[in-house]
């Protein structure tokens, strides 16, 4: 038994199967600022909100300060900087006394292309290609680039190589009793090859100095015989002959379809497995792995394996698996991948969806389309975005897989003659048209599922098909062959091998990009569902169909994650149930819209490059939707909105750079964020009053609406298939932003003292704006979850239906495992009906809407979360009584 851990395991029921999962999973950022000590201290607060789990970000050793451990330099060590491997063993032990358990959130796909800190990378630099450490990184060591044969461009220097060598800004260092000589470039350490320093160097000082001619042509002749290629930073995006991790130039694409390398990234992990410190893993992007099913394949029997070598008494039959992937419409992941489900932004998007008005859909777009000038439906963003991408931020990619798709048609005589650029301009439009994250053939396509396959090859043969308008006769002929190095078996290592690689690894990197880091931020209709995981394109879910959506979820991936707020996110997941109103209200929003607007005219008027229309309707609904919760209802102080202001100055320029209209993080415009600065100070100017002043009273508005949304939310992530993560510091109210806004640290010593509160429903529901509700509505059904676990973990799934004039307000599911049932009961599209003090319909409003329970007749039920005895003698319930106090209700039947 490892020193450290309780003799048994309190949350485990010790059976194996299902028991072994999470019941429910709390997301934890770890940093320097914030290490396992401290996450230590949180464990009792956990426990007693009902968690299972903590769901850790990255443990691994990486960049020092880096404060979320995705740019990984050593998968060998825990991370000194958090409290090394005592410090999560620690972590550990105290949780698994208050009967927690620990998922690691791991990242296989890349590291940190760090030449100080990351000494497989070094190793690399110092050795080139006969380096120990060349396998572990996806580099192209025989580019097109001549100079760059047997090197690696390293595009570190933030000006031009010559000029860095001319100001002095790269300096020999002597070897030391410490240290081998090396170069210095501001905190970088360089290494060298072996054998390249001149042997004068030693004995004469001065030898590379850089400020001397000489010296400085010596220091250029021994870069010269180095394994790496030191470049300006600019040079990455076309002259990079290495994988990275999407257009982030400092992140290295890892290899691990190489099994040494496998086993080398996750010793650490599988150790940890097998000694009882952990319980599962979160796999960060596997879409950019070489081969994410066989990745996938090969780390369950691992997990397995070791699993199976714990300590009888820290059993562990099936440990977690969760991997960090986009599905895109209709598509599903393939059982083939033996993974327990993904990450969950598929159900984000899904309980969005349905708590979206259907009907706003027209009126906004119109409104859209006439604020902003541009009437262009989302995918049509999308597309134009994938193009730019291509062409100018994922160069090097693009014209690498363009090159070799060149070198693999000059070898058959029937498509010899397919020249380069139609090759290119094929490639582009395939690459614009595919509405996946990416495609998965395989060398051994007899090895896939069989749907899988199918849904890949229809996948193509649609994207194919749109791509062919507008394409010349060659250029169809070149889009064919693509279609065909895509579908062609062929050994991983040979040519069509490698080509069908780049093109699969280009696919999540272009995706990403093009949409939820562009085209999401040129495309406003609806800010709420421009969500990681969504399609902006669309902004409403039918309940039939999200019912639909459930029990197929339930049958397929019973125990996946279910998320509603990430580290990723785009906004918080009550700012965009606050947004979601608006689709029930678009005329309202409209003449709110019109009235700012005819205010800000002066300003525009004197700030004549101030946000054009579609980035001023997009800060509109990022003021209302982010308003924050403490300052509605009563006149805010000053520096409470000063601090809001903040804020959202952080998310303007971020969403400038990111739309790439107006300049971008490489060559940005600073007149015209310069002005779009000065246009939202300008509104705030006259604070209290003045269009600030009017904003929030209109976010004050629809924020009880706002409310109603965020708790049905909440009951329906706790209570649907799937095992419910949330995110930090959401257990109250959360208005966050894009990163790094969502990633502030929550006040726990303000989330403890609110869980303690005993004041009761009444209470929490008139003072629902300080969010305890919120996060006794979390506490008191996790409750629940863990009386029933069976109930929740496998009980079938069905939906609910509800007669009378209020059904669409309504939402009804039961979850049924043998004689135990229970009844999920949440209101929706309430802004015409809500009470305007406090986020629920009030009785009277419910009128003669009933549910049918679909009960054996009569039942009796008990709501879990008050403790109302609700009878329906005819198998119908009213819905005043349900919701009458409450706009969510939690039903267990009774024997």
């Amino acid at each position: 038994m490892p020193a450290g851990l309780p003799e048994s395991l309190p949350g485990s029921h010790g059976d194996g199967g299902d028991h072994d999962l999470p019941r429910a999973t709390a997301r934890l950022q770890l940093h320097p600022g914030f290490t396992f000590a401290d996450a230590a201290a949180v464990v009792d607060y956990y426990a007693a909100l009902g968690v299972s789990h903590l769901y850790l970000s990255p443990v691994c050793g990486a960049r020092p300060g880096s404060t979320h451990g995705y740019d990984v330099t050593d998968f060998t060590r825990v991370r000194d900087e958090l409290g090394g491997e005592p410090g999560l063993k620690a972590l550990a032990g105290r949780a698994r006394a208050a009967g927690l358990g620990l998922v690691l959130d791991i990242v296989p796909n890349h590291m940190a292309a760090d030449p100080t800190h990351n000494h497989w990378w070094r190793d690399v630099l110092t050795h080139g290609r006969a380096s120990r450490c060349a396998a572990s990184f996806d580099i192209d060591w025989t580019p097109r680039d001549p100079a760059l044969h047997g090197k690696v461009l390293m595009p570190m220097l933030g000006q031009s190589y010559w000029d860095t060598l001319v100001a002095g800004e790269l300096q020999w260092v002597p070897a030391s009793a410490d240290d081998a000589a090396h170069l210095r470039y501001f905190e970088h350490s360089l290494p060298l090859a072996p054998g390249s320093v001149d042997a004068a160097a030693a004995t004469q000082p001065g030898w590379y100095d850089p400020t001397q001619a000489e010296g400085r042509t010596r220091l250029h002749a021994l870069l010269e015989r180095q394994h790496y290629r030191l470049a300006w930073w600019r040079t990455a995006a076309a002259a990079l002959n290495w994988r990275r991790f999407f257009e982030i130039s400092d992140l290295v694409g890892v290899r691990e379809e190489d099994p040494q390398v496998f086993d080398a990234v996750h010793a650490l992990v599988f150790r940890l497995l097998r000694e009882g410190w952990i319980d599962g893993v979160r796999v960060d992007h596997v879409d950019g792995l070489a081969d994410p099913a066989g990745y996938c394949r090969r780390l369950r029997a691992e997990l397995d394996r070791h699993a199976a070598a714990r300590p009888p008494l820290l059993r562990l039959a099936h440990p977690w698996l969760v991997v960090e992937k986009i599905l895109g419409p209709r598509e599903r992941l393939a059982p083939d991948w033996q993974v327990d489900g993904t990450t969950g932004y598929d159900f984000m998007d899904d309980i969005a969806a349905v708590l979206h008005d259907g009907n706003g859909e027209a009126p906004l777009g119109a409104l859209w389309a006439s604020a902003s000038g541009d009437a262009r439906p989302y995918a049509a963003h999308v597309a134009a975005a994938r193009r730019q991408v291509l062409e100018r931020h994922l160069v090097t990619e693009y014209e690498g897989a363009a090159a070799c798709l060149h070198d693999c048609a000059k070898q058959e005589p029937g498509t010899r003659d397919l020249t380069r650029a139609a090759l290119r301009r094929a490639l582009a439009a395939l690459m614009a048209a595919v509405p996946v994250y990416r495609s998965y053939f395989d060398a051994q396509p007899g090895a896939r599922d069989a749907s899988a396959a199918q849904a890949d090859d229809v996948m193509l043969d649609q994207a194919m098909q749109a791509a062919r308008a507008g394409l010349a006769p060659d250029e169809a002929v070149a889009l064919a062959f693509i279609g065909g190095c895509l579908r062609t078996p062929a050994p991983p290592d040979s040519e069509t091998g490698v080509l069908r690689r780049r093109l699969q690894q280009l696919m999540p990197a272009l995706a990403a990009k093009a949409g939820e880091d562009t085209a999401f931020y040129r495309y406003g209709r609806l800010l709420s569902r421009n969500e990681v995981g969504s399609d902006p394109g669309t902004l409403a879910l039918p309940p039939a169909q999200f019912h639909a959506r459930m029990a197929a979820r339930r049958l397929a991936c019973p125990h996946a994650m279910l998320a509603t707020a990430t580290h990723d996110h785009k906004r918080g997941e009550d700012t965009r149930m606050r947004l979601a109103v608006l689709s029930e209200m678009p005329a309202a929003w409209a003449d709110a819209v019109a009235a700012w607007e005819r205010a800000c005219a002066p300003l525009l008027s004197t700030l004549p490059q101030a946000p054009d229309p579609g980035d001023r309707m997009m800060l509109y609904q990022t003021l209302v939707g982010a308003w924050p919760m403490e300052d509605i209802g009563k006149p805010a102080g000053s520096n409470t909105v000063d601090a809001f202001l903040e804020r959202v100055s952080a998310w303007q320029l971020k969403a400038i750079r990111e739309a790439k209209r107006h300049g971008n993080w490489t060559c940005p415009d600073p007149a015209y964020e310069a002005a779009c600065e000065g246009f939202l100070r300008a509104i705030a100017a006259g604070w209290p009053l003045g269009v600030l002043a009017h904003i929030g009273q209109f976010a004050q508005h629809i924020a009880v609406a706002g409310a109603v949304n965020s708790l049905a939310q909440v009951l329906v992530q706790l209570t649907a298939p799937g095992i419910p993560d949330r995110y930090q510091g959401c257990e109250g109210w959360d208005l966050s932003l894009v990163d790094p806004d969502n990633r502030r640290p929550p006040d726990f010593a303000q989330l403890r003292a609110r869980l303690g509160c005993s004041a009761g429903w009444a209470h929490w529901l008139a003072h629902w704006r300080d969010g305890r509700i919120k996060q006794q509505l979390i506490r008191q059904v996790l409750a629940v979850r863990r009386a029933h676990p069976r109930l929740f973990a496998d009980g079938q799934y069905s939906m609910l239906a509800a007669q009378g004039a209020l059904v669409p307000q309504v939402l009804a599911f039961a979850r049924t495992a043998d004689a135990h049932q229970a009844i999920t009961v949440v209101t929706r599209l309430a802004a015409t009906q809500v009470d305007p003090t406090m986020p629920r319909i009030p009785p009277a409003g419910w009128g003669d809407t009933t549910l049918n329970v679909s009960a054996p007749q009569p039942s009796r039920w008990t709501d879990a979360l008050t403790g109302h005895v609700l009878d329906a003698p005819m198998g119908r319930l009213r819905l005043r009584e349900v919701l009458g106090g409450l706009p969510v209700a939690l039903l267990l039947r009774q024997p």
